[in-house]
């Protein structure tokens, strides 16, 4: 397992699910409509800004990653900055399918919540499949990427909240 090398590959899927913590905003992308449940389809925090930011934000880490360091889940660097692409609309779309699921079960915008650690990573790789190697999908490199966003995610949540960045620290 190279520890460096799957780093470098979730950098963008980060960089992805944070960015709309910064340049978020504006129109939700549900447009305010409800649901057959009469509940939002996914909240005002989810908006069409924050969707297309993070996924410009963590496509341009995951290319910068591409010029500088080739990853060995890719068969070639053009492979890596699609896959780039594919893991940050991944991400986002697991992002925003948590907060639907979310607001199914009545749990209030910004809690903590196991999908959101584990949805949006899921989601980035299934997205990615096509453009990434079988290693990838190894037990022990899986085990290694869902342990350590368990750990980070939480972690980069507080720190953004200390930052003022966030209202809450989940």
């Amino acid at each position: 397992m190279d520890i460096l090398a799957l780093l470098l590959f979730l950098f963008p899927i980060y960089i992805a699910n944070s960015s709309p913590v910064v340049l978020g905003g504006g129109i939700a992308i549900d447009l305010g409509e409800k649901f057959f449940d009469k509940k939002r389809i996914l909240g005002k925090g989810k908006t069409v800004r924050g969707f297309i930011a993070g996924v410009v934000c963590g496509t341009v880490a995951g290319m910068l990653i591409a010029m500088i360091y080739p990853l060995e889940f890719f068969g070639s660097t053009s492979s890596q900055m699609m896959g780039a692409f594919a893991v940050s609309l991944g991400t986002m779309t697991g992002d925003s399918l948590g907060s639907f699921i979310k607001r199914r079960i009545d749990l209030a915008r910004g809690r903590p919540f196991i999908i959101d650690t584990a949805l949006f990573l899921a989601i980035a790789l299934v997205f990615v499949y096509p453009f990434a190697e079988g290693i990838l999908y190894s037990l022990e490199n899986l085990l290694f990427m869902f342990g350590f966003t368990i750990i980070m995610h939480p972690a980069a949540n507080f720190i953004a909240n200390k930052l003022g960045l966030k209202n809450v620290p989940w």
